[in-house]
């Protein structure tokens, strides 16, 4: 028996793009031998193995090719050149709409899913309550699916993929359109999987979830293959994508392995600051007597990020140029999650490390080093600057939500913070 359930061998894909349709259109009548597009490889000489049993996850940045491979393998898409290999009963979940009929009602999709996949109407009945069930959109599934919420589609399309017993499941981002609640309930049809030895290829931005269910995850880079391994070290390689070290991975691989952390760029060379995409809405307060001109987020590699592992440590480093003498300057930073609900936070005063005096036209950093225990989503960071009087602190310069910070987690508790707590379990004899 086969043990490869997908196998991908050098595809590429090729697009031709053309600045008009005219263009397009001389071309296809042969009324002109002058190339007129532009080649754009979508994917360019991509390979992997995937084995019976594994659960894959597919990560990179936006346009690495990372649907456009899932479109190969389940045939929604031909490659330019190379050839895949599925053995096994694919069900696949790719995007809204894919393989829905929008004229038609819930049950009515879930036979016209159920027969394109291969099964017969008998077997489709015998399935059809636990697509219901585990759908639980009520008398909705009576209702032509143009009249659905986008919550209300993906839960009937993920039940349908999911409850239909393929031998591979396939899954795009659908499931972050769901609630918290579906997602968890499908996830743990997901460990269900994986017991049951099922094949599992999955693409998503949520790295605590690739981190979680997946045995090995594939990094896809601007349609090619950058590298494949375990979780965490994929996670650490796209992380360093995500702040524009591209060059710095590259190099990183070819040496196979090497641990290079100390040719990561150290704060000497240019601004901290050009690593990370910068909040186009950021806001700026203060009197400006003094200035904030840099600023830094480093995890435990010590490599510039937007992104950490929750539980490791990090580094949050804030430069500040004094315009005028003050007395007491205190530097601070917080974090706020995505509805601007302010989570956590400190400041030099608070953690009791008094400035002192300062000079005009003199810079000072701060370097907060601390623990991420915030649970696993998305936050954004805040800096600020201001001045200690008696009568309250007042603002020299703050930066609110300068960037977005993505914290990675694994296991996630109840509210916004991880108290790491460790558990007991002891039986009482009598």
């Amino acid at each position: 028996m086969n043990d490869t359930a997908i196998r991908v061998e050098n595809i590429s894909k090729l697009y031709k793009l053309y600045d008009n349709p005219r263009d397009r259109l001389k071309e296809s009548l042969g009324l002109t031998k002058e190339k007129l597009y532009k080649e754009h490889y979508a994917l360019h000489d991509v390979s992997f193995d995937i084995q019976r049993g594994e659960t894959v996850g597919i990560i990179g940045t936006n346009g690495a090719g990372k649907s456009t491979v899932l479109k190969i393998i389940t045939g929604v898409l031909n490659p330019t050149q190379g050839q895949v290999e599925v053995n096994g009963r694919i069900s696949a979940l790719l995007e809204l709409g894919a393989g829905f009929n929008m004229e038609y009602t819930g049950i009515e999709n879930v036979y016209l899913n159920g027969t394109m996949i291969g099964f017969s109407k008998e077997e489709i009945d015998a399935k059809l309550q636990d697509i219901l069930d585990f759908a639980d959109i009520g008398d909705f599934v009576y209702q032509p699916v143009k009249t659905y919420s986008s919550g209300m589609f993906v839960r009937l399309a993920f039940a349908v993929a999911i409850n239909i017993d393929p031998e591979i499941l396939i899954v795009d981002e659908a499931l972050s359109v769901g609630d918290v609640f579906f997602q968890t309930k499908c996830f743990k049809k997901f460990e269900e999987f994986k017991k049951l030895g099922k094949t599992i290829l999955f693409v998503s931005h949520d790295l605590g979830s690739i981190s979680r269910y997946c045995d090995r995850v594939v990094l896809l880079n601007k349609g090619t293959k950058m590298a494949e391994g375990t979780p965490k070290e994929m996670v650490s390689l796209y992380k360093r994508l995500l702040v524009g070290q591209e060059a710095l991975v590259e190099e990183e691989l070819e040496q196979n392995g090497k641990d290079s952390r100390a040719d990561i760029p150290k704060t000497e060379n240019g601004l901290w600051k050009e690593n990370y995409q910068i909040n186009p809405n950021l806001k700026e307060e203060g009197n400006k007597k003094a200035e904030i001109i840099d600023f830094a987020i480093i995890d435990e590699n010590d490599c510039y990020t937007g992104s950490m592992i929750k539980g490791t440590e990090f580094t949050i480093k804030i430069k500040v140029l004094f315009r005028e003498k003050i007395e007491n300057p205190v530097i601070s930073y917080s974090f706020c999650n995505v509805k601007g609900v302010e989570i956590t936070g400190t400041s030099t005063e608070c953690e009791n490390i008094p400035i002192g005096e300062v000079q005009a036209e003199e810079i000072y950093t701060a370097t907060f080093v601390q623990e991420m225990y915030l649970q696993g989503g998305e936050y954004f960071l805040s800096i600020s600057c201001s001045e200690k009087q008696e009568d309250g602190n007042v603002l020299c310069h703050r930066l609110e939500k300068v960037c977005n910070v993505t914290v990675v987690s694994d296991k996630n508790t109840v509210g916004f913070y991880d108290m790491n707590t460790t558990v007991e379990i002891r039986k009482v004899e009598d």
